[in-house]
């Protein structure tokens, strides 16, 4: 039946899924041909091939039929065609047979299958790029096989399956819960809704309840594990799972809008605008004033066409394909492309301090009494409690299990003692409990078992333990305990209490209100060292410009022991309840001036990162836990190792092998590199597209010709726009990726109205030179002779063409170009080959088709000669320029 289920109409799933949400647990497993202890390898193999991998799978040829769309419907692209098909009209279908011009036309097709074919090729290459990566990212599942748990790729999931579920992990496919203790899950993948709401496995449905995506025992895939565990069972894999229907309609990868995107649309919009005016002002110009209306109008289009950056997608894509593939010989996997440019825009960095700060080898240093003494019984308690736990099992249980199985029996231990439930940790209450029946000593007897911070633990507790003595918990022993704990704080020490309390609620299950009139027993104190490279990976992050803030659940005594060995300013700390009480204008202040949060919650992460956001800043985040997961949602870029949980390496947008400041730093100054180069051909093309309707517009008024044709200029912008493409080979200057780079359309006129006239001023120069001197002293002053003309078009593309290439060097960089600073070797010979290559198309075969004759060899030493003007020229403005302004 579910074989066959993908196959059918939507509504048939909904149905299967209501009837095993309704069926007990008996007849799902009998529906599935399953045991509640899991499937054997050869049965899981047997259920793969009848029901299918567990995968997602997109029709290739749609992915690349979309792609080859997503490449022809940019507004650039768009906007060329639209001028294409208006000039095959105007200048072939409608004009008289004989003065028809189809050149014209075949060099604009050119242009647009160049635009559209390399930005295809370039997409096709970021989705293999990208695919790759992915392979190199782990996302396991816990699968009960042969009678073992054992983790699992998720792809290895198949119907059947027991899959043992804990905080932090995602839901592998479409299951109903077979057992369930304190489970919430988030579905905002399917509904949106980022609010955890509770699972049971032991539910009554009623028999008309239809909201199959809220029927409270079943969990789908996509779903997150917010805080307690439980276990399901497999029904539905791959395609045939309710968020497969739904990523067969839409992408499951939802890419955040950038800076970057938003000033693309921006500049997108002033683009297509300036050729709306420039359109009409030039066909009315030249229409009057040459009375060629016809003509005119097609040296209209021409224009604008120049005004497209038909490869500036190209670019784009180019740089982050090269940006990716460097971060991942590098050890980091890309997951969402455009991060990249986010990662170079990025001011602020907030990371989480465990593993990041600190090497993520939490050692059980102490495990005191109340009387500041190890003794075994501390130990054994603890053992308990992180032995037979089964939600979120990190690093400081780890240290306790290997810390017993150097000093006790834990054999001894697991044999006298069987668990009998357990309370889960979560962020709120900041502990867990687990409840054991001892069958040794006081045989029968229930003890719950419990860790967490001293707050908290003290707020539930009623007595302490001291030498086998109970006794009431005064005022007197709280502070004590208090002051105990500063004290190992102070040592940069980590400390919870552990308390217990006996024969708890014998009837039903347990809960977090079971948590109250606890003993006191003592102390764990945990030693998480700094990592040796910190300091120096935060000072070179310091030196880029970046500012790290610190974000703990931890108190502030262990987080100032850390910081002040890692080099960080521990004169301001902001605890959370400090956070939670400051208005929108204190907050907005207080994350300017401190850099360091502690006690933390999930939602206060969010909190600081919107105020950091509204204060103009760029924000990245690194966490790899549960906590981090909502704060990961919200930052501009985020980072996560590939050993953390499920949801962040979900949520992340750049994944580490390892959780590494110095690789972020690394990867910052790449990012910074991608947006550099992008920015590049930004600038070289804003300023020569002012300038060249400077030049357009007044040429067009004093000209008795045109300034070039139709077939010239567009040639000249084929030619530069192919010369562009190795823009993102350039190499960048160290100074300017010491700084965070941000793009914003609003600080561009400046920048073009300083430097888009310096081009114009030397096509001016060279319209003077060849109508008043050089075509008048070679072929005569007739300038209505074809000569004459043919001549003059032949300097001013010459002579336009290599102020363009020039621009490519002299506007990489601030400092003197060739001598100061100088492109890469490829970038070098890519644009002065194709200069060349220009220079020589008026002494071609193909020259008179293209209304151009031979230049005389002279007139290579007055291209010199104008090109070193442009040069100076714009090194004078660079200077004026640089005294008020970033270049």
């Amino acid at each position: 039946m579910l074989k066959s289920a993908g196959k059918k109409q939507s509504n048939v799933d909904i149905q299967r899924i209501q009837r095993i949400a309704h069926e007990s647990r008996s007849e799902t497993l009998a529906r599935l041909q399953a045991s509640a202890e899991g499937l054997s390898t050869n049965k899981a193999e047997e259920n793969r091939r009848e029901y299918g991998k567990n995968e997602i799978r997109t029709n290739t040829n749609a992915s690349k039929w979309r792609l080859l769309w997503e490449s022809i419907a940019t507004p650039f692209t768009l906007v060329l065609i639209s001028l294409t098909i208006l000039t095959l009209f105007t200048s072939y279908i409608l004009v008289p047979q004989g003065n028809s011009d189809l050149e014209t036309v075949i060099v604009m097709v050119i242009m647009l299958i160049i635009s559209v074919l390399v930005n295809f090729v370039q997409k096709i290459r970021i989705a293999k790029v990208n695919e790759k990566l992915m392979d190199m990212v782990s996302v396991t599942t816990n699968i009960r096989r042969d009678g073992k748990n054992v983790e699992l790729p998720t792809d290895e999931v198949v119907v059947g399956d027991v899959i043992n579920l804990s905080a932090g992990d995602m839901i592998p496919a479409d299951m109903k819960l077979l057992t369930s203790k304190d489970l919430f899950c988030s579905s905002s993948y399917l509904d949106g809704d980022s609010e955890p709401e509770e699972k049971m496995a032991n539910v009554s449905l009623k028999p008309k309840m239809q909201d199959y995506l809220n029927y409270p025992n079943i969990l789908y895939e996509g779903t997150t594990i917010v805080s307690g565990s439980g276990s399901g069972i497999v029904f539905a894999v791959g395609n045939h799972t309710v968020f497969g229907k739904k990523v067969q309609k839409i992408s499951r990868k939802k890419v955040k809008t950038t800076l970057f995107d938003r000033e693309m649309k921006q500049l997108a919009k002033l683009l297509i605008i300036t050729a709306a005016v420039l359109i009409p002002l030039l066909f009315v110009i030249n229409g009057v004033t040459k009375g060629d209306w016809g003509e005119s109008l097609i040296f209209a289009l021409a224009a604008a066409v120049s005004l497209t950056p038909e490869v500036l997608p190209i670019i784009v894509n180019s740089n982050l394909t090269k940006g990716a593939l460097e971060m991942s010989k590098q050890g980091a996997v890309v997951k969402q492309m455009n991060a990249i440019q986010n990662l170079g825009s990025t001011d602020v960095f907030c990371i989480d301090k465990t593993g990041t700060l600190t090497q993520n080898q939490v050692v059980l240093e102490r495990h005191y009494d109340l009387d500041m003494d190890e003794t075994p019984r501390i130990l054994k308690f603890s053992y308990l409690n992180a032995y037979y736990q089964t939600g979120m099992k990190d690093l400081i249980d780890k240290a306790v299990i290997d810390a017993a199985g150097d000093e006790l029996d834990v054999n001894e231990i697991q044999r006298d003692y069987n668990k009998i439930d357990e309370i889960p940790f979560d962020y709120t209450r900041k502990r867990m409990s687990v409840v054991v029946v001892d069958n040794d000593e006081h045989h029968g007897q229930h003890l719950l078992v419990t860790k967490g911070a001293a707050e908290g633990m003290l707020n539930i507790s009623s007595k302490v333990e001291i030498n086998g003595r109970i006794e009431p918990l005064t005022d007197d022993w709280r502070k004590k305990i208090l002051n105990q704990i500063n004290e190992l704080n102070d040592d940069g020490l980590r400390v919870l209490l552990v308390g217990y309390k006996l024969n708890p609620a014998p009837v039903g299950e347990f809960s977090a209100k079971d948590e109250n009139d606890l003993t006191i027993i003592g102390y764990l104190a945990y030693l998480d060292p700094p990592k040796e490279s910190t300091k120096e990976a935060l000072q070179e992050l310091r030196n880029d410009n970046v500012d790290v803030k610190i974000f703990t659940g931890d108190n502030e005594a262990v987080t100032r022991a850390i910081a002040l060995q890692v080099g960080l300013n521990v004169d301001t700390v902001y605890d959370g309840e400090q956070i939670e009480k400051a208005s929108p204008e204190e907050l907005a202040d207080i994350v300017e001036k401190c850099d360091i949060f502690v006690h933390l919650t999930p939602e206060l992460r969010i909190k600081i990162i919107k105020a950091l956001q509204n204060n103009g800043h760029t924000v990245g985040y690194m966490g790899d836990g549960n906590k981090d997961a909502l704060a990961m949602k919200v930052a501009n870029v985020t980072i996560t190792s590939n050993n953390s949980v499920d949801i962040t390496k979900e949520s992340a947008d750049i994944i580490f092998e390892q959780k590494d400041l110095q690789l972020l730093e690394e990867m910052i100054i790449t990012g910074r590199k991608v947006f550099s180069n992008t920015m590049k051909y930004i600038k070289t093309f804003l300023v020569t597209n002012f300038g060249s309707i400077i030049t357009m517009v007044i040429a067009s008024l004093v000209l008795p010709f045109l300034p070039l044709l139709p077939l010239q200029l567009l040639i000249l912008d084929l030619i530069y726009s192919i010369s562009c493409l190795v823009i993102p080979f350039d190499s960048v200057s160290k100074n300017y990726v010491k700084k965070p780079q941000k793009w914003s359309i609003r600080k561009w006129p400046k920048f073009v109205i300083a430097f888009g006239p310096i081009p114009a001023i030397i096509d001016f120069i060279t319209m003077a030179l060849m109508f008043y001197v050089i075509c008048p002293h070679l072929v005569g002053p007739n300038y209505h002779h074809w000569v004459f003309v043919s001549l003059f078009y032949s300097g001013i593309f010459v002579e336009s063409l290599w102020t363009r290439e020039m621009m490519i060097h002299t506007l990489r960089d601030e400092r003197f170009p060739f001598f100061g600073q100088h492109a890469t070797p490829v970038v070098f010979l890519v644009t002065f080959g194709l200069a060349i290559w220009g220079t020589a198309l008026p002494s071609s075969n193909i020259a008179a088709s293209l209304g151009m004759i031979d230049l005389p060899f002279s007139f290579l030493l007055v291209i010199f000669g104008l090109e070193l003007i442009y040069v100076l020229l714009t090194t004078i403005v660079k200077k004026i320029y640089l005294k008020d302004g970033r270049f």
